[in-house]
């Protein structure tokens, strides 16, 4: 059986999940999230967000999945569409979400470009619609 990016992408959302589900910073290990990702791995988030900025590698990723937690108690994602389906990947989603700081709810949309490389997401670049409203939300 071929595995294809977007079984990588899905696994890898699941995995996600699971962790933000498991209750927020340091209640959840990055390992079942670990093999989805390349040793290199580097995620580029909106310099304007609470986890904004460039986080590599595998301990770069660890350190943003709790940061990210610290500030999500709720971080689900729905309406996945796939706009390609091959690396890299592009796949629009919205995000129904809930601050820990403010107990606000959001929903937005975003839009994410991943590169996978023999089975392994090497790069990761999400969209954002609007990231003051997501960051006045947060504090």
């Amino acid at each position: 059986m071929t595995i294809t990016p977007t079984d990588v992408l899905e696994g890898m959302y699941a995995a996600e999940a699971d962790y933000l589900a498991a209750g927020g910073p340091g209640s959840a290990s990055f390992a079942p999230l670990a093999p989805f990702f390349a040793p290199d791995v580097t995620l580029h988030q909106a310099d304007g967000l609470p986890y904004g900025g460039i986080w590599r590698g595998h301990d770069g990723l660890a350190r943003f999945f709790t940061t990210m937690s610290a500030v999500w108690e709720r971080f689900d994602l729905a309406d996945r569409t796939y706009l390609s389906r091959t690396s890299p990947l592009v796949v629009r989603f919205r995000i129904h979400a809930r601050a820990r700081a403010t107990g606000r709810d959001l929903d937005f949309p975003i839009l994410q470009t991943v590169d996978v490389e023999d089975g392994l997401i090497t790069e990761l670049r999400p969209f954002y619609w609007d990231t003051a409203e997501i960051a006045a939300a947060c504090t």
